[in-house]
């Protein structure tokens, strides 16, 4: 059975300041479908805006940041358990750093948790550790992180859910006319040098840490796709109908 990793962004997970709950139940739904063919394992953002929820903090500080992040996590959590629960789908949560995976027996230890949990029927939802680690907080490392983790699960997929819908031949926020591209077999070295593009409040990516993500995977002989998680017919076409109709697959298949 395959092995498919989804993130999701923060950006698609908040609106308004707050938890997108129809989203989420949507982004549910998707993946109680997904896993009747292929095991799934979650890395999710919104730790931070589940946290503001609760407590309206200046998300400028770093500590304030932290600090909801740790607020948020079993918020964030008890949402997503209550959603699967309606599956009958028990949830597990995992917490991790992208230092984990720069050490051997951490990282086998994080293997190794997330197939037993498979075996068992669990869904593991990943976490970044935002409470103790400041590197995804501040640059945005949270898709670098979901790739760290499909390439050390040994998953054969990486879907990230995004606001941005797909890897377009230029800007399409400054270009009427930029080209959605369908299947990419490798990124532009100049393409990873450019400065980062977050959207949102909550968001600290943009497309260059999705590009830097695809690169790293496809070093890895690892797929990904970039698609929309706001609008989920793309992916439910592809994953479960097999017919690609957006977003972009990142492939070293030609």
């Amino acid at each position: 059975m395959k092995r498919v990793v989804v993130k999701v962004g923060s950006a698609v997970l908040t609106e308004n300041d707050a938890i997108a709950l129809q989203r989420m139940r949507n982004l549910v739904d998707f993946l109680v479908e997904l896993r009747k063919s292929s095991e799934v394992i979650l890395v999710s953002s919104g730790a931070v805006a589940a946290g503001y929820t609760a407590l309206k903090l200046d998300r400028s500080i770093l500590q304030n940041k932290q600090a909801l992040a740790s607020i948020g996590q079993p918020i964030l959590m008890k949402k997503y358990a209550k959603k699967f629960a309606t599956h009958g789908i028990l949830t597990a949560q995992v917490l991790v750093t992208a230092a984990n995976f720069k050490m051997e027996d951490e990282s086998r230890k994080i293997k190794d948790t997330v197939d037993t949990l498979l075996s068992n029927g669990v869904i593991p939802i990943i976490n970044e550790n935002d409470a103790t680690t400041t590197k995804e907080l501040v640059v945005g490392d949270n898709d670098q992180l979901s790739a760290y983790v499909a390439k050390y699960t040994d998953s054969d997929l990486l879907i990230i859910l995004s606001d941005i819908d797909a890897y377009y031949d230029k800007d399409p926020r400054k270009f009427s006319d930029a080209k959605a591209l369908k299947t990419v077999n490798s990124v532009d070295a100049d393409e990873l040098e450019k400065d980062a593009t977050p959207h949102g409040a909550f968001a600290t990516g943009g497309i260059l840490t999705k590009l830097k993500a695809a690169n790293y995977l496809l070093n890895n002989k690892i797929d990904m796709v970039l698609t929309s998680g706001y609008n989920l017919d793309d992916i439910k076409s592809l994953m479960l109908e097999g017919n690609h109709t957006g977003g972009t697959l990142f492939t070293c298949s030609n």
